[in-house]
């Protein structure tokens, strides 16, 4: 077959590659099993997958022993083998996000560093890695990093392959988007999609790009089919058509044409994620866009097709998930490797060029940025009385506020000077680095007195007995109770109230069908709260909950 490689030719991309998964470890790693989980995905998604282990069913998902056809299995059979090594832990529910953001720091670097050399790479990897919304979703227990990773290689792979003219990538890039099926559903192939059918087109016009094959078409349709098939494929011999319904006709295709669970946004709803999650970096990313227009026109650096194939990346899908239904700011965190490739190429332009004012006034916004919104945090303070949550909030953030302050500053500065430009980026991504360590050492251990169910739950299983029964009513929290106890766990209307939602009990069939009940519910009780004949004990109090056991003589349900 006729092949063509691209214009730079390879330049130590496993060193990049190397760089990239050390920098996503330091963000991802520390402190990674520190706390409990957070209510409400990550111990959903966390007891989805401890429960494969409680059913013995690596098929069907269960959710509260219930079925479970919302998401595809990928993250909770990893999460499912991480338990099995450590047990149903934070660690373990986390690790595979973790993992996943490492690969994708190694990923990020080496394709990188192989279209446009090593500094690109390693910038590129490093700037990803360090940025707000990839290091915290590197730390929760969610699909969205499998995803992410799956995406990006099936991206990359194409890329290369209409680059090259190998079939070999391009079946590689479809066994990838059946991983990311499996991790979350069709998107993973369609975004894939949305950015390189674009980037085909436009770059065609500028240079040689390889179509693929028909033999190239179905040997990847093979390979996606031989990823992502199975499963559904088994869940269609037990259930029917029900759960490929519920995971793509109402949680995928629905997600889109309309709102679920009132997560929904303005048209604009995902510019400010995305300066909030490109963070620190955000402020280069103008200059970096300029830059890619302005080589485009020229081709002085050689790389276009990597320019083209980030702008897409970066316009196609933020177009795409702006006109959803349903907004999320972690959708959006697909199109970060992007934004980092431009950020990168920018950088590295500027220490061929021995530092640039552009460049140093863009590093100088990052310190002003935070020296604005410092006084703004101070002057609402003392105008608005805080609770005890947001005045411990606001205390725990000032070291990692002055990192960030000193780091960029430092940057400002070292971007100026022409024999210091070239550790510009290093200085940023520390001083990133001590802020978030900041914050998983200082800000969330403060946030644990605020999550009163794991210790609730704590009580229960060390006093449960077989039969008892365990609710909780009128405050969220069900799915950390679910988690930290056993399932099943009921969710019980509030007092006086008729609620005929799905998995609402009404309380006093509850309370009256078994020998004892724990409940948690709010520590103030309404006051004409029956106990339907039982003994009510408060068995503990935590924060606003409060642990409640019926026993005594049944009544009537």
């Amino acid at each position: 077959m006729d092949s063509a490689e691209p214009v730079k030719p390879a330049e130590r991309p496993a060193r990049a590659a190397f760089v990239g998964a050390v920098v996503a470890a330091l963000f991802t790693l520390p402190g990674l099993g520190s706390g409990t989980l957070w209510d409400n995905s990550e111990t959903n998604y966390g007891e989805v997958a401890r429960e494969i282990l409680l059913t013995h069913d690596w098929a069907v998902m269960h959710f509260n022993l219930a079925p479970f056809f919302i998401q595809p299995p990928l993250y909770f059979w990893l999460g499912a083998l991480c338990a099995m090594l450590w047990g149903a832990t934070s660690f373990a529910m986390r690790f595979p996000s973790a993992l996943a953001t490492i690969a994708l720091g190694a990923a990020m670097g080496y394709a990188a560093a192989r279209q446009a050399g090593t500094r690109v790479g390693i910038y590129a990897s490093m700037i990803l890695s360090s940025c707000l919304m990839q290091a915290v979703i590197g730390r929760l227990a969610i699909m969205d990093a499998l995803l992410d990773l799956f995406v990006a290689i099936t991206i990359f792979c194409w890329f290369r392959a209409l680059q090259t003219g190998r079939e070999s990538y391009f079946v590689c890039g479809w066994l990838a988007a059946g991983v990311g099926f499996l991790a979350k559903g069709p998107v993973a192939p369609a975004v894939a999609l949305l950015v390189v059918v674009p980037y085909f087109f436009w770059n065609r016009r500028h240079e040689r790009t390889f179509a693929p094959t028909a033999r190239a078409w179905l040997y990847g349709a093979l390979a996606f089919a031989a990823v992502a098939l199975p499963w559904p494929a088994i869940l269609i011999a037990r259930y029917g058509w029900t759960p490929l319904h519920q995971l793509i006709g109402v949680y995928t295709i629905g997600r889109y044409t309309g709102v679920i669970e009132n997560q929904s946004g303005p048209v604009w709803y995902y510019l400010p994620v995305i300066v909030l999650g490109f963070f620190p970096w955000i402020a280069f990313v103008p200059m970096a866009v300029a830059y890619a227009v302005r080589t485009l026109r020229t081709e002085s650096d050689g790389d276009g097709p990597l320019i083209r194939l980030a702008l897409v990346w970066c316009v196609v899908p933020f177009v795409f998930f702006s006109l959803a239904g349903t907004k999320l700011p972690n959708y959006v965190a697909l199109e970060l490797p992007a934004l980092a490739i431009l950020t990168a190429r920018y950088f590295d332009s500027v220490v061929r060029k021995g530092g640039t004012l552009s460049a140093a006034v863009s590093a100088a916004f990052v310190p002003l940025t935070i020296g604005l919104l410092a006084v703004a945090i101070v002057v609402f303070a003392n105008e608005n009385r805080l609770g005890t949550e947001g005045s411990l909030a606001l205390s725990a953030l000032t070291a990692p506020g002055i990192a960030i302050f000193v780091g960029s500053l430092a940057t400002a500065i070292l971007v100026a000077r022409p024999e210091a430009v070239r550790i510009a980026p290093y200085a940023l991504a520390i001083a990133t680095l001590l802020a978030f360590d900041g914050i998983t050492t200082i800000v969330l251990p403060r946030g644990e007195a605020f999550k009163p169910i794991p210790r609730l739950a704590s009580i229960i299983e060390r006093d449960r007995r077989p039969g008892d029964a365990v609710a909780i009513q009128d405050m969220s929290g069900g799915n950390a109770l679910i988690f930290y106890t056993r399932p099943v766990v009921d969710v019980l209307a509030k007092t006086g109230e008729h609620d005929t939602r799905t998995g609402i009990v009404d309380p006093r069939v509850e309370i009256c069908k078994s020998s004892r009940v724990w409940v948690v519910a709010p520590r103030d009780r309404p006051p004409d709260d029956p106990p339907y004949g039982r003994h009510r004990t408060v068995v503990a109090t935590d924060a606003k909950a409060a642990l409640y056991l019926y026993d005594g003589p049944l009544c009537k349900g």
